[in-house]
């Protein structure tokens, strides 16, 4: 049903509501401004084109910070980099003599 542009506006709109009212819900005793926020940033970044764009901007920019987020966010694409991260070491650990390690 996300398919649908009402579904997905409605969605985004949600994503951004619930980003502003993260302030707010800040200094409540708990993460729970943490949890709004991060909650409205996934909605926002998975039915919004324009918030890829500018997630993609800041990742190229920022790589380390776009890292953390892509973590945080348990997107494919940073389990996929940290896969193929991984392969590349195991490989290079295979071709390095074992004494010649830094």
């Amino acid at each position: 049903m996300t398919h649908l542009p009402p579904v997905r506006i409605g969605l985004v709109v949600i994503g951004f509501i619930l980003m502003a009212l993260a302030p707010i819900v800040g200094p409540i005793p708990g993460p729970g401004g943490l949890l709004f926020f991060a909650a409205g940033l996934s909605l926002v970044l998975k039915y919004s084109g324009w918030a890829k764009r500018m997630y993609v901007r800041f990742k190229r920019k920022h790589p380390k910070k776009g890292q953390w987020a892509d973590w945080g966010l348990r997107r494919r694409s940073h389990k996929r980099r940290e896969a193929l991260r991984l392969e590349r070491e195991a490989a290079a650990a295979e071709h390095c003599p074992a004494g010649m390690a830094d």
